[in-house]
């Protein structure tokens, strides 16, 4: 993988991070309070949606298969330190979210990142084997 890549990935990690935190700062209430239905569409959708860009990406940039681990964590790194903060302190950082909702938060996050780093992880193994 090129360093511009390197460089690229990260970024575009904590610039995805960053907007999707503010979004869910402002919006959250939507999300993860306003019932069960809400929440589980949101829990099935983001996963995917954010996995589809951020492969989209990785394929963009020509990355080897073999190094699409890599990419992921790179991708992916940013925003999981960025959470920890987050959940650790989350009733400073998402006021508008009652503190109950921390745990609906860190499981969608969970998710989330569980998705996007088993597919790459899963598909560089595929191209080293």
């Amino acid at each position: 993988m090129k360093t511009f890549d390197v460089v690229l990935f990260f970024l575009f990690g904590t610039a995805f991070w960053i907007m999707g935190t503010w979004f869910y700062q402002k919006r959250g209430v939507m999300v993860f309070e306003a019932g069960a239905a809400t929440y589980w569409v949101n829990f099935v959708a983001t996963p995917i949606i954010s996995t589809v860009v951020c492969l989209g990406l990785i394929k963009l940039r020509h990355v080897p298969t073999s190094h699409w681990a890599w990419a992921g964590l790179l991708l992916a790194l940013p925003g999981m330190f960025g959470e920890a903060l987050i959940l650790s302190n989350f009733g400073r950082w998402m006021p508008q979210l009652r503190l109950e909702t921390g745990g609906r938060y860190g499981a969608f996050l969970f998710a989330t990142y569980a998705l996007f780093l088993t597919i790459v992880e899963a598909a560089s193994l595929y191209a080293a084997s």
